[in-house]
């Protein structure tokens, strides 16, 4: 009985163990799970506060100046060309005030050429202005008359400025690279040779940069031609005109050219023609009038009248 009664207990304690083992090991889980679940939460909210952090350093990324290539609109390199053609009531007064507004853009007058006839005033204006400004002074040169003609012509040459930089870079490498070669030159072969070298290398690289100094004048500085018609002047492009009466009077038109052109010859060989043609004519004329008295193979005939009757037959000779 002693022996049943302990089994009896150790089963029972084996089995309370056996609970508190289970019990310890489901209240560990939850804690895990709670800490995992804390865990996961805590960078889903770094993960959101680096989103923000990055959104809100993006716009810094974007301004000029910062690495890595950025091709939005205002960072690529364009040549903006605009053509105008502008009727105004006064002409000297809308060149003065469109070299004004150049000028207070921060650009130039880069030509100018007047036409002050009444009948037919007109100014034709080459602007360079700032390629910043270019709308806003294109609309204020609009503003100075009734608009006839408007063209805007963009280039985008970003691609051929980064190529130019890459091939600047590498140039410069190779002329530097050939000037060491050369102050560790020791024969006067390899002097020459590599003076020669160096000087070829810094041509093509003068070459490369003048490039793009061109470029990098045409996008900083765009152009703008402005033509000023006075209230009277002809349009500086007429339309084309087709058709029969057209023909007609391009016909006529290069006819009356031609027949002008050879009058202005004409009169320009006259004068030599009655100098050199008239002793020229004389000279000939006396020659005919010679030839036709003497025949051919004879004597020359005289004046007067010739005889006419047989040739007198010469008397004949008597012997000794």
């Amino acid at each position: 009985m002693r022996i049943r009664d302990s089994r009896r207990r150790g089963r029972a304690l084996a089995a309370a163990g056996l609970l508190l083992v289970l019990g310890a090991g489901a209240c560990s889980a939850d804690g895990g799970t709670n800490d995992t679940a804390g865990s996961a939460g805590q960078p889903q909210a770094a993960t959101g506060g680096d989103a923000a952090a990055r959104d809100q350093a993006a716009p810094e990324k974007a301004q000029p100046g910062a690495g890595g290539a950025d091709l939005r609109v205002d960072q690529r390199a364009i040549i903006y060309t605009g053509t105008l053609q502008v009727r105004v009531d006064d002409v000297e007064r809308a060149a003065r005030e469109a070299s004004t507004a150049a000028t207070a853009a921060g650009g130039f007058v880069g030509g100018d050429q007047r036409n002050s006839d009444a009948a037919d005033a007109r100014a034709e204006l080459t602007l360079r202005v700032p390629a910043d400004r270019f709308t806003t002074v294109l609309e204020a040169l609009v503003k100075l008359g009734e608009q006839e003609r408007r063209e805007v012509r963009t280039e985008d040459v970003t691609e051929e400025t980064v190529d130019l930089d890459a091939r600047i870079a590498t140039q410069r490498a190779r002329v530097d690279s050939a000037r060491r070669l050369l102050a560790r030159a020791t024969s006067i072969n390899d002097l020459v040779t590599l003076e020669n070298e160096v000087g070829r290398r810094e041509a093509d690289l003068a070459s490369l940069e003048a490039k793009k100094r061109r470029l990098a004048d045409l996008t900083a500085l765009s152009t703008i031609t402005v033509t000023f018609l006075g209230p009277e002047a002809a349009a500086t492009e007429d339309e084309e005109d087709l058709g029969f009466l057209a023909g007609l009077r391009g016909g006529w038109s290069a006819f009356l050219g031609s027949l002008r052109v050879a009058l202005t010859v004409l009169g320009a060989v006259l004068p030599f023609a009655v100098a050199i043609g008239v002793p020229v004519a004389l000279v000939l004329t006396l020659a005919r009038r010679r030839a036709r008295r003497t025949p051919p193979g004879g004597p020359a005939l005289p004046d007067g009248p010739v005889p006419s009757g047989p040739p007198p037959v010469p008397a004949a000779r008597s012997g000794p």
